[in-house]
């Protein structure tokens, strides 16, 4: 077994995941499409939390950069023996993966939170509040409710969409993150890679 193109591709994958969340993270400061309701501070505010650039985001290209480079990168090794040094590159990535685990952490709280705490709108009074704050996250389950809210158009779809896929990203993210610390241990203890014909004993 290979260690180390496990973590590339667990690499890839995050970045994927990473733009992804980017992208949804953005798109909540646009209901609809439009620029207003955030000029205005109309918007949730666990949207300027930046669960999505920042936790599900950045924090998580730099430990996917590190996985997809561990093929190439190397120490100097020890013990006279040039695979130790593979061995080191494995165990250092832990230290990237637990950066992935804060990020993607982050992003999954502050994305549990949004959608129970429910979007900023103006309600059939036409006052602006968190509608649906002391439902404790009820009003997900009866979509009947959510016509309370008549501005902006279909914010509370538009929330629960965005969120939902944060958090999924974020779980997703967060389970891929210790798989690699897994395999980064794994890596680090039996070497590089492991097959009957390498082994990698200093």
């Amino acid at each position: 077994m290979c260690y180390g193109r496990c973590a590339r591709c667990i690499g890839q994958f995050l970045l994927a995941l990473a733009v992804l969340c980017i992208v949804a993270n953005i798109l909540l400061y646009f209901p609809n499409g439009e620029t207003k309701y955030a000029s205005e501070d109309h918007l949730s505010r666990f949207v300027w939390f930046f669960s999505g650039i920042g936790g599900g985001g950045l924090l998580i290209v730099l430990p996917a950069s590190v996985f997809i480079s561990l093929e190439e990168e190397d120490c100097c090794g020890c013990c006279g023996h040039h695979n130790c040094g593979k061995r080191c590159v494995m165990l250092s990535s832990v230290l990237a993966a637990l950066i992935g685990i804060a990020g993607s952490g982050y992003c999954v709280i502050v994305a549990a939170l949004g959608l129970a705490e429910g979007p900023v709108c103006k309600n059939l009074f036409g006052e602006w509040n968190y509608t649906f704050a002391s439902t404790e996250g009820e009003y997900l389950l009866d979509s009947s409710t959510w016509s309370q809210c008549v501005e902006p158009k279909h914010i509370v779809k538009w929330n629960v969409t965005l969120f939902s896929i944060l958090l999924a990203l974020g779980g997703i993210e967060f389970i891929l993150c210790l798989i690699q610390i897994i395999n980064g241990v794994l890596g680090g203890i039996c070497g590089y890679c492991s097959s009957r014909q390498q082994q990698y004993d200093c």
